[in-house]
């Protein structure tokens, strides 16, 4: 059943009409289209506000509660999506979690290019550290580009000796905006939705004149001494299969207690159709153990 479903994923995958590489003004829109073609569960419920100046939304699904929140950082190549259009994915986290999540309107590229999208995630952290939630109630997740720009965000809170959240997760992150990981090329054939072309057009919109190995923008070349607790979730057919294991590497080589995840034949962010595949209901349910043992308490943790 798990491979007919596999399939099924792959096909709505390929010919989905998400082009990262074509024109950005109509891609923004099919991405918004395809994000917020199946409408929020029921119980399920979004507010816009602010942090730290940056726009956000809360995302809260009846039944969770408690002091732990999940800051969330959206996918998109740093030029496309939004907090709103990722709510799908970020609640399903939220619900295995049983905490509530917010999620990052984050400055997008080339509008807005480097730094501005990890200026915005500093300062919506601070926000919610001022808003009175303890850094041990923190989770810092996100997926794709948000999954790279989760790990630049706590490797400048330990550059700056600031506080760390109890944990990151990151979903299929990408991570090295160099595009210089061997399964760019070996998983070409098999990515149904992500592309060695596109991403760099996507990549030189974000990173403008500056260096693509800075290490705030290809975090699989930072200094991860320090950070919190990482979990890291990947598909073996994704091109950026590399920047996943690589980056679960390096906190390892920097004494980070790290889980790497890598989920056979499943796609970019497969997690997203937990609803359909298997393998990402799973992935979800792991990713939501895994906060629950994190927060401080590990009050959720108890109910699994």
């Amino acid at each position: 059943m798990s491979m007919q479903q596999r399939r099924e994923v792959e096909r709505l995958m390929r010919e989905a009409p998400l082009d990262f590489g074509g024109d950005l003004a109509e891609q923004r829109g099919v991405l918004e289209a395809i994000m917020t073609s199946h409408p929020l569960a029921d119980d399920v419920t979004m507010r816009a506000t602010t942090l730290g100046g940056v726009p956000v939304v809360e995302i809260e699904v009846d039944g969770t509660g408690g002091d732990a929140v999940i800051l969330y950082l959206h996918g998109g190549a740093y030029t496309m999506g939004s907090a709103a259009a990722a709510a799908g994915l970020a609640s399903e986290l939220g619900r295995r979690a049983r905490t509530r999540v917010v999620s990052v309107d984050y400055r997008l590229a080339p509008e807005y290019p480097y730094p501005a999208a990890l200026k915005d995630a500093i300062a919506a952290y601070r926000g919610l550290l001022e808003s009175g939630v303890e850094p041990e109630d923190v989770v810092i997740a996100g997926e794709s580009a948000g999954g790279g720009l989760a790990i630049a965000l706590v490797s400048v809170l330990a550059e700056h000796g600031l506080p760390q959240p109890a944990c990151t997760v990151v979903l299929s992150p990408w991570a090295d905006l160099t595009l210089s990981g061997e399964s760019v090329v070996l998983k070409g054939a098999v990515d149904p939705s992500v592309d060695a072309n596109g991403l760099r057009r996507r990549a030189a919109d974000y990173v403008g004149s500056a260096d693509p190995r800075d290490p705030h923008l290809s975090p699989v070349f930072a200094d991860l001494h320090g950070t919190a607790p990482l979990l890291v979730q990947v598909g073996s057919n994704e091109v950026l299969l590399d920047d996943a294991t690589r980056l679960a590497a390096s906190a390892a080589r920097a004494g980070v207690e790290v889980t790497l995840e890598v989920t056979p034949d499943v796609p970019h962010v497969f997690q997203a159709f937990a609803e359909i595949l298997e393998e990402g209901d799973r992935a979800l349910e792991r990713a939501g153990r895994f906060i629950a043992e994190h927060v401080r308490g590990g009050e959720a943790a108890r109910a699994y």
